[in-house]
């Protein structure tokens, strides 16, 4: 089976939401354009961001699913310029994080546990806030992931990975086996650098933003690690869309 790209998706503030395209142009050495732009500031992540963060900062200073399971059921992305969140304990929210930060802020302090340090602002990053420093993408199989779902028994569904392209007609497990390896997808170049290790946001449901299952432990219990999916570097960019093949 030819293996494809099945979906794109990216995420514009870390860990809350995230929208799937169509297609989408990759320029070398960035990440995925749009994704993680914005993120939510803490109390303890303000003193390393400065007023304006010229670098990046470790997802520790941000609101972020690991931390508070709820967050993972906030779902939505870009609409005539504006974010368009929704919740299933939170009235829907449209809002501009440039002009309109402190609104989403404050929609989002009831998701967020008051033991932990409270969220402050909203703000851009210098290139992107994914969970590595590094300018990398993620992709993850969705053989893969029904190979998962059958060995647990039950369904996972794509959204609780935050993944940023899907690819489809893998052998299940196959991209552990890639790094270091060039993907093609049309003129585009990708080289598979390392595995995703993964942590406690990946046990909530995004439905209810409840934990539902211990992943990083089943992982482990599967197949003695916890890795899933695999993140690659842009190493010529150009053009992608769902459906494009994906070859070695």
């Amino acid at each position: 089976m030819t293996a494809r790209i099945a979906q794109i998706w990216r995420y514009p503030v870390k860990s809350i939401g995230g929208e799937g395209l169509d297609a989408v142009h990759l320029s070398a050495a960035r990440r995925l354009p749009g994704d993680r732009e914005w993120a939510v500031l803490t109390e303890g992540g303000e003193r390393h961001a400065g007023e304006v963060p010229a670098r990046w900062l470790p997802k520790s200073c941000f609101l972020r699913g690991a931390a508070a399971a709820s967050l993972q059921a906030v779902k939505g992305g870009w609409q005539d310029g504006r974010l368009h969140l929704s919740h299933p304990q939170r009235p829907d929210i449209a809002a501009d994080p440039e002009t309109e930060g402190a609104d989403l802020v404050a929609w989002l302090r009831p998701l967020w546990p008051d033991s932990k340090p409270a969220p402050t602002r909203i703000v851009r990053g210098p290139t992107g806030w994914t969970d590595v420093a590094q300018p990398w993408i993620s992709l993850l199989s969705l053989d893969s992931l029904a190979a998962l779902e059958g060995e647990l028994g039950r369904k996972l569904g794509t959204e609780r990975w935050r993944a940023n392209i899907w690819v489809e007609g893998w052998e299940p497990g196959h991209e552990l086996d890639l790094i270091g390896q060039i993907l093609n997808i049309g003129d585009v170049e990708l080289r598979v650098t390392e595995a995703i290790g993964r942590c406690e946001a990946t046990s909530a449901d995004t439905d209810s933003g409840e934990i539902d299952i211990d992943m990083p432990a089943a992982l482990e219990r599967l197949y003695g690690h916890r890795n899933f999916g695999i993140y690659a570097e842009v190493v010529t960019g150009g053009d992608i869309s769902t459906g494009a093949e994906v070859r070695l």
